[in-house]
């Protein structure tokens, strides 16, 4: 059976190293915060100035001058530290995050990401942070579902959508599968109620298994 945003981010959790410095994407990404392990040691890096972020924010604990660079009012842990705009986009291009985590609304088998604009004549960019995040992350980890609204799939052998970055994507998490992407195309980590070759059937792209 497909995984619902929240079991898909506790898997993309699960998948994150111990003691990483990670930036969450606007949406479904910051979803993955909950599903951290306080014992890994893991640092979350909010592109609005926090390192050492918590989990969403509920009841008393909502302080609406402590959010994420989602407006989402968020928790800090022991050790949290705040910095100006400026010096949190110098960490992410700087080279000093080990994982970020994005929504896309396209990603190729290399690895090239489209994020920021749908194409359509009255969309409204969201360009944020993801640039730098996408160029100066150690890893880029996608969040997203397989498929779009009108059930076209989002793994794509070339985006046809504004691009973000080239080939900076390494893994892709979806409802339906994982896939690492890359040079030498895309490969199926893990499934989640479909086949292999169910999805050789509906996406347009080889797979490899892994």
């Amino acid at each position: 059976m497909a995984l619902n945003p929240d079991e898909l981010a506790a898997v993309v959790a699960r998948d994150i190293p111990a003691h990483s410095y990670v930036n969450l994407g606007i949406g479904q990404p910051t979803k993955v915060a909950e599903h951290l392990a306080r014992e890994a040691g893991i640092v979350l890096h909010t592109e609005n100035g926090m390192l050492n972020m918590g989990p969403a924010a509920v009841g008393d604990e909502v302080d609406p001058d402590l959010t994420n660079a989602g407006k989402v009012p968020v928790t800090e842990l022991p050790g949290a530290s705040y910095f100006h705009h400026a010096d949190s986009f110098m960490m992410m291009r700087g080279g000093h995050l080990d994982v970020c985590v994005l929504g896309a609304f396209q990603v190729s088998t290399a690895g090239d990401l489209a994020n920021w604009h749908t194409g359509a004549p009255d969309a409204i960019p969201a360009v944020g942070g993801a640039m730098d995040l996408a160029i100066g992350a150690r890893q880029v980890f996608v969040m997203m579902t397989l498929f779009d609204k009108g059930n076209r799939p989002k793994l794509v052998p070339e985006c046809t959508l504004p691009l973000t970055g080239l080939a900076c994507v390494s893994r892709v998490y979806t409802d339906h599968a994982v896939f690492d992407v890359g040079p030498h195309g895309a490969v199926v980590r893990e499934t989640f109620g479909i086949t292999v070759a169910e999805l050789r059937e509906r996406l347009d792209v080889a797979l490899s298994e892994g």
